[in-house]
Protein backbone atom coordinates (compact mmCIF):
# COMPACT_ATOMS: atom_id res chain seq x y z
CA UNK A 1 0.00 0.00 0.00
CA UNK A 2 1.00 3.68 -0.01
CA UNK A 3 0.83 6.98 1.64
CA UNK A 4 -0.13 9.93 -0.39
CA UNK A 5 2.53 13.14 -0.19
CA UNK A 6 1.11 16.25 -1.56
CA UNK A 7 2.94 20.06 -1.28
CA UNK A 8 0.61 23.07 -1.82
CA UNK A 9 1.49 26.39 -2.91
CA UNK A 10 4.85 28.10 -3.03
CA UNK A 11 6.45 24.56 -2.27
CA UNK A 12 4.55 22.61 -4.92
CA UNK A 13 6.05 25.55 -7.33
CA UNK A 14 9.20 25.41 -5.75
CA UNK A 15 9.75 21.91 -5.67
CA UNK A 16 7.88 21.10 -8.88
CA UNK A 17 5.70 18.35 -7.89
CA UNK A 18 1.83 18.21 -6.38
CA UNK A 19 1.15 14.59 -5.44
CA UNK A 20 3.41 11.48 -4.57
CA UNK A 21 2.63 8.17 -3.78
CA UNK A 22 5.03 6.24 -1.59
CA UNK A 23 5.58 2.94 -0.47
CA UNK A 24 3.85 3.15 2.98
CA UNK A 25 6.94 0.52 4.03
CA UNK A 26 9.41 3.01 3.26
CA UNK A 27 7.79 5.95 5.80
CA UNK A 28 7.26 5.88 9.25
CA UNK A 29 6.64 9.84 10.47
CA UNK A 30 5.83 13.37 8.74
CA UNK A 31 9.69 13.37 8.31
CA UNK A 32 10.58 10.45 6.21
CA UNK A 33 7.57 11.54 4.10
CA UNK A 34 9.18 14.58 3.45
CA UNK A 35 12.39 13.24 2.73
CA UNK A 36 11.29 10.47 0.37
CA UNK A 37 10.41 13.04 -1.98
CA UNK A 38 12.97 16.15 -1.39
CA UNK A 39 16.03 13.99 -0.61
CA UNK A 40 18.10 17.11 -1.27
CA UNK A 41 16.81 19.28 1.18
CA UNK A 42 15.92 19.09 4.74
CA UNK A 43 12.40 20.02 6.18
CA UNK A 44 12.37 23.11 6.98
CA UNK A 45 11.09 23.95 10.74
CA UNK A 46 8.27 26.66 9.94
CA UNK A 47 6.39 24.00 7.52
CA UNK A 48 2.90 23.97 8.07
CA UNK A 49 2.22 20.24 8.15
CA UNK A 50 -0.89 18.01 8.21
CA UNK A 51 -1.38 14.36 8.61
CA UNK A 52 -4.75 12.98 7.28
CA UNK A 53 -6.25 16.61 7.47
CA UNK A 54 -5.35 17.37 11.21
CA UNK A 55 -2.23 19.24 11.91
CA UNK A 56 1.02 17.46 12.65
CA UNK A 57 4.21 17.72 13.83
CA UNK A 58 7.30 15.97 12.00
CA UNK A 59 7.72 13.41 14.42
CA UNK A 60 3.99 12.17 13.95
CA UNK A 61 3.84 8.70 13.01
CA UNK A 62 2.54 7.94 9.09
CA UNK A 63 0.35 4.91 8.58
CA UNK A 64 -0.19 2.79 5.63
CA UNK A 65 -3.58 4.83 3.80
CA UNK A 66 -2.48 8.06 5.03
CA UNK A 67 -2.14 11.92 3.63
CA UNK A 68 0.40 14.01 4.52
CA UNK A 69 0.29 17.58 3.21
CA UNK A 70 3.14 19.97 3.25
CA UNK A 71 2.31 24.02 3.58
CA UNK A 72 4.36 26.97 3.07
CA UNK A 73 4.49 29.29 6.13
CA UNK A 74 0.91 31.66 5.67
CA UNK A 75 1.55 35.82 6.22
CA UNK A 76 -1.40 38.13 5.82
CA UNK A 77 -1.95 41.60 6.81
Amino acid sequence: MAVTIRFFAGLKEQLGVERREVDAAVIKTVSDAWRAVVAHEELPDNILIALNLEYATADRAVRDGDEVAFFPPVTGG
